[in-house]
């Protein structure tokens, strides 16, 4: 089966995902699995995905200082941060999404992120604009299942297609508890976990578009 490497994360939603399709999957981050995987890589992705991969899913690289919403602290920083420190994250998350973006051994990529804003665009190298952006509602058959949600995602893609929506729902229900969530030591968690029913999508879709190409390589 394609060999699949998941970035940056440390839930497993996405990696389980693909795995239950029996792909030899793995997942990477410099932070701990959340629960006990033999499946999970801790490291730097940069490294991890130097080796052979049919397809790289990465599903919450750092984009505090990436995104629309976080532009302000590179005028005006918070509390006991300076200026100089916001650049940096900014020209440090670019690079990780460069790195990742420019893959060119892996012939399929995925990146996942927030809407960016013009700086790090003028920072990442072959910027495109995402070539899709989804709801996890458009994913969610249960109106009081996790994956009825509002959150606008994005997806740059090469070598994969667009995702077809799988869901029943319509957005008139979707939850915004994921933008809402309380200040505190674990919101960045919270705003970052991804969504089962957007998973299986990924596993499903881009899993058999992986290993197409990977069955036609060892023909």
């Amino acid at each position: 089966m394609a060999k699949i490497l998941i970035g940056c994360e440390t839930s497993g939603i996405v990696r389980e995902a693909f795995l239950a399709l029996g792909h030899d999957t793995w997942s990477c981050d410099l932070l701990p699995a959340d629960t006990h995987s033999n499946r999970h890589i801790q490291g730097d992705i940069q490294h991890v995905m130097q080796d052979e991969w049919d397809l790289m899913a990465v599903m919450h690289p750092p984009c505090t200082r990436l995104c629309n919403s976080g532009v302000r602290w590179l005028s005006k920083p918070p509390a006991a941060r300076s200026l100089d420190e916001m650049w940096r994250e900014l020209d440090e998350g670019a690079a990780l999404f460069s790195a990742c973006w420019n893959a060119d051994h892996i012939p399929s990529v995925a990146i996942e992120n927030p809407v960016m804003h013009r700086y790090a665009k003028e920072r990442i190298e072959n910027y495109q604009a995402p070539a899709q952006t989804v709801q996890p509602w458009q994913f969610a058959t249960n109106p009081n299942g996790p994956d009825n949600e509002r959150k606008r995602t994005c997806f740059w893609l090469r070598g994969l297609p667009q995702l077809i929506h799988t869901g029943t729902l319509d957005g008139t229900t979707a939850r915004d508890s994921v933008h809402k969530a309380s200040p505190g030591v674990n919101r960045w968690k919270i705003r970052s976990k991804f969504f089962p029913g957007l998973a299986a999508a990924m596993a499903d879709q881009w899993g058999s578009a992986a290993q197409t190409r990977y069955t036609a390589q060892a023909a």
